[in-house]
C-alpha cells in the first residue's frame, strides 16, 4: 500500500509542486463546488495513478487546486465507498495521500439520513464524534509508522476549534447544528431496527461514508471537520419509502446555501492556519 500511496503522492508532485494547505472532499450536495473557483490545476481521477473513479450518481471524480485565502485549498469531487466492493485500503488512499501531500486539515462532506428528531431534510449537521458499526477499520493490518502510531488517539476526531468557527461562519447561513454520525457499510438503507439501535447508543445521523476517511487524517495528525447534509429521515423516523432519487433531490435544493457556507469556512480556515 505505501508504494501505491507515494505513487500516487509523487505524480500530483510532479504536476503541482505547490505546498497545499487544506483539502475537502466533497459528497452528496456539494457536486459542482468546485467550479466556483479559478483552477489552478485540476485532474481526473483516472489520471491519478491507484485512484477509484466514483460510480455514484453526484461524484464526478475530480481533483481541483484552487487558492483561497492567498494558500492552496485541493478540492476532490466525490468519493468512492466501502460498499462498491472496493478493500477499505483502496478506498482511504486518496487520504493517506493528501497525508503525504503534507496537508494542515480536511473537510469531510456528505449526505446522511436524520436520526435526530430535531432534523428535517436539507439541515446542514456538524459532526461531533462518530460511531463504526462497520465491524472493519482502515487501520487494520500492518501500521504504516510514518503516518502515525499504532494505536492512534480518537478522543477528538472532529477539531473543536474549527467547529467553533463553523459555529460562526453559520450564523449567516442557516441554524447551526452538531451530532453524532454512525458509519454503516451499505448499499441497503438501514432498516429500522437497525436505526433504532443507532439512535439509542447516541447517534444523530447514519451514512456511508467518511469515517474511515477521517480515522486515517486523524492517525496522521490531520485536523479534521466534517459536514453531513440531511437529505432524509432515516427509516423508522419517517414513514416514506427511501430513495437515492430523494437524496439528489435534496441536496440539489440545499447545494447552494451549503457551498456558499463551505467556501466562507474554508476562508475562515485557510486564515486561521
Amino acid at each position: 500500500m505505501i508504494n501505491k500511496i507515494k505513487e500516487s503522492s509523487q505524480f500530483i508532485k510532479n504536476e503541482f509542486p505547490s505546498e497545499i494547505h487544506s483539502a475537502i472532499i466533497l459528497g452528496s450536495g456539494m457536486g459542482g463546488f468546485e467550479k466556483t473557483f479559478t483552477p489552478l490545476k485540476s485532474f481526473n481521477y483516472s489520471e491519478i495513478p491507484n485512484f477509484i473513479k466514483p460510480s455514484v450518481e453526484g461524484h464526478s471524480g475530480t481533483m481541483t487546486f484552487v487558492e483561497i485565502k492567498e494558500k492552496i485549498t485541493v478540492i476532490l469531487s466525490g468519493r468512492a465507498h466501502y460498499y462498491e466492493g472496493y478493500n477499505i485500503q483502496d478506498i482511504v488512499l486518496p487520504t493517506r495521500v493528501l497525508s503525504d501531500l503534507n496537508i494542515k486539515n480536511l473537510i469531510i462532506t456528505n449526505a446522511a439520513g436524520g436520526v435526530n428528531s430535531n432534523y428535517s431534510p436539507g439541515d446542514i449537521v456538524a459532526l461531533k464524534d462518530h460511531i463504526n458499526l462497520t465491524g472493519n477499520n482502515p487501520l487494520i493490518g500492518k501500521n504504516i509508522d510514518e503516518f502515525g502510531p499504532r494505536f492512534p488517539d480518537m478522543s477528538e476526531v472532529y477539531n473543536h476549534k474549527f467547529r467553533k468557527i463553523a459555529e460562526t461562519v453559520a450564523n449567516d447561513f442557516f441554524d447551526y447544528k452538531e451530532g453524532v454520525y454512525a458509519w454503516f457499510t451499505g448499499p441497503t438503507y438501514e432498516t429500522p431496527a437497525e436505526v433504532n439501535f443507532a439512535k439509542t447508543i447516541g447517534a444523530d445521523l447514519v451514512g456511508m461514508s467518511t469515517v474511515p476517511e477521517a480515522i486515517v487524517a486523524r492517525h496522521a495528525g490531520i485536523d479534521v471537520t466534517a459536514f453531513s447534509l440531511v437529505t432524509n429521515l432515516a427509516a423508522g423516523i419517517s414513514d416514506s419509502p427511501l430513495s437515492h432519487d430523494e437524496v439528489i433531490e435534496i441536496a440539489d435544493k440545499t447545494s447552494q446555501t451549503f457551498q456558499s457556507f463551505m467556501k466562507r469556512f474554508l476562508e475562515e480556515i485557510n486564515l486561521a492556519i
